[in-house]
């Protein structure tokens, strides 16, 4: 198992995909590890080398204990990229993973080609994570799973008990709380707003019409500061890519390769 040493922490990381392929960087959500991507890979590996890594806190890497910040989550991004040998790459985000990508678009903006932020948001609120990590510190992760995993997947989706919210939420009960806690702290303390329009990178926002962690209007709002942004939605909850994987995959791979509105006709779409 590829690791690599950040900080004190050891970070887990894996490459999928031909290696003459362009990299594209995945960054799964808070309580997810790098699996949650699983319903898409099919479709990215045929064109991107996928480098998938499980955040600080998270799955197989390490949880260190106290508060952790954006700056410190991409800091261990940069630090996977170099040991996969990716000094440039596509970058695509789910909730604190975008989070974590728009530190990366203000603050290293040499190494980001394209970056996709989906189902997120530079403003949330600060009471709740403050509530959260209470609660997970004392109850631990049972106490808080069944809300969270509400909040991922509609209840249509939820309804066909399908093998990948079975594992995400069996991943999201094996956590440890004190890495969840962390993580919860970067999203309390973020100040994103003042970076975005230093975002000089094509960036594609992808929102759920029924998400209600991250609603469109969020990432409607991040779209209009972020200067070379595209908002496009899905009819799903957190998890656009789990929901809908064949579109999502669609409209990411469409962007990636240069399309900055992959939804508008042919012919009307950004060069």
């Amino acid at each position: 198992m590829p690791f690599v040493n950040c900080d004190g922490a050891r970070i887990y990381w894996r490459v999928d995909g031909l290696p003459e392929l362009p990299p594209l960087l995945l960054v799964g959500s808070l309580g997810s590890d790098h699996a949650v991507w699983n319903p898409v890979m099919a479709g990215l590996t045929r064109h991107f080398r996928v480098i998938r890594m499980d955040s600080r806190g998270h799955g197989a890497s390490d949880a260190p204990p106290g508060d952790y910040s954006l700056e410190r989550l991409g800091r261990d991004v940069l630090a996977v990229a170099d040991a996969a040998g990716a000094p440039r790459f596509h970058y695509a985000g789910l909730s604190i993973g975008g989070m974590i990508g728009m530190w990366l678009g203000a603050h290293a903006a040499d190494r980001i080609d394209r970056l996709v932020l989906t189902n997120t948001s530079a403003w949330m609120d600060a009471k709740a994570m403050d509530q959260r990590i209470a609660t997970v510190r004392a109850q631990g992760m049972g106490a808080v799973a069944d809300a969270v995993i509400a909040r991922w997947f509609t209840p249509g989706y939820a309804a066909r008990n399908t093998e990948h919210r079975a594992t995400t939420l069996a991943t999201l009960l094996a956590m440890d709380p004190t890495g969840y806690a962390g993580c919860c702290a970067a999203i309390r303390d973020m100040a994103l707003e003042p970076l975005l329009p230093r975002i000089g990178a094509a960036t594609l926002v992808i929102a759920g019409s029924h998400d209600p962690s991250t609603p469109p209007a969020m990432g409607r709002r991040l779209a209009a500061a972020i200067p070379r942004a595209t908002c496009l939605e899905l009819p799903t909850a957190h998890f656009s890519h789990s929901e809908r994987p064949l579109r999502w995959t669609e409209w990411v791979v469409r962007f990636l390769q240069g399309e900055d509105d992959p939804s508008a006709p042919a012919g009307r779409r950004g060069k």
